[in-house]
């Protein structure tokens, strides 16, 4: 049996589950907020063309309106200083967006420090246990935090010091780039790096070093809960913008199971 046929066959029968890592896209979305002077990208919403009436009468349809990065979105490496030579969304090679999953699980941790950072030695730990981190893979972290992806506030928790919401250390995110095969990085929260990363060095970490790598990062995935450790297959579906430095993307897991 060809490996295609196989696929298709534990589809049909339900050997293989489709799991759906990507929240929905309206105009309640939570979004970052960039501090003043910075300018933010407008939200999602939609614009009605027409609706089985003088406008179209037998169709409905919109036009859509929204940032690049909103959403579950795709980065690319020119969204990034690091990364403006690299390859814009358009220009990223179909197969380095499908490839195995690697879970790593601080949800405890965040439950009691919703600033915590990623060290390498979590990673390693977790190399220890299941395997080396793989190649053309995704490092995905697992967090909690998609528990607020339909609370705007609770998603950016920010106050007078700022947006804590968890991320990787920016020794963890050079380590990640530098001595790693993956093809990117997913998080549940609203951007790859943690709330406060403009306060570590370099400030955003995991944009500069990842990013600057032609590695990708993926936010606010959802249903990490769901997946194994290892085993699991993502596939990562953003359009094909050209020029653009992201996209919102749908993001699918396959499961054995």
């Amino acid at each position: 049996m060809s490996l295609v046929t196989a696929l298709t066959a534990g589809l049909a029968q339900g050997d293989l589950r489709v799991i759906d890592l990507t929240n929905t896209l309206s105009a309640q979305t939570p979004a970052l907020r960039l501090p003043e002077p910075f300018p933010n990208l407008i939200d999602f919403s939609l614009e009605e063309v027409a609706a089985y009436d003088d406008k179209g009468p037998f169709w409905k349809h919109h036009n859509i309106h929204t940032g690049e990065h909103i959403g579950t979105h795709l980065d690319a490496p020119v969204h990034w200083a690091t990364g403006r030579d690299g390859k814009d969304v358009s220009q990223i090679e179909p197969a380095r967006l499908i490839g195995p999953a690697a879970v790593l699980d601080v949800s405890a941790a965040v439950e009691d420090d919703p600033d915590f950072l990623l060290e390498i030695d979590h990673v390693t730990a977790w190399e220890a246990e299941h395997g080396a981190l793989p190649t053309n893979g995704w490092l995905l972290l697992r967090t909690g935090w998609d528990r607020y992806s339909d609370d705007q506030e609770a998603f950016v928790n920010a106050d007078e010091k700022g947006s804590h919401t968890p991320g990787v250390s920016a020794e963890c995110a050079r380590w990640l780039a530098e001595e790693t095969q993956l093809s990117g990085f997913g998080v549940e929260t609203v951007g790859i790096d943690q709330g406060n990363a403009a306060q570590l060095d370099p400030p955003f970490p995991v944009h500069h070093y990842l990013l600057g790598r032609d590695k990708y990062g993926i936010t606010s995935l959802q249903n990490l809960d769901r997946l194994p450790p290892t085993g699991a297959l993502i596939v990562v579906s953003p359009l094909p913008i050209v020029g653009g430095t992201a996209s919102p993307c749908r993001v699918f897991a396959l499961l054995e199971g």
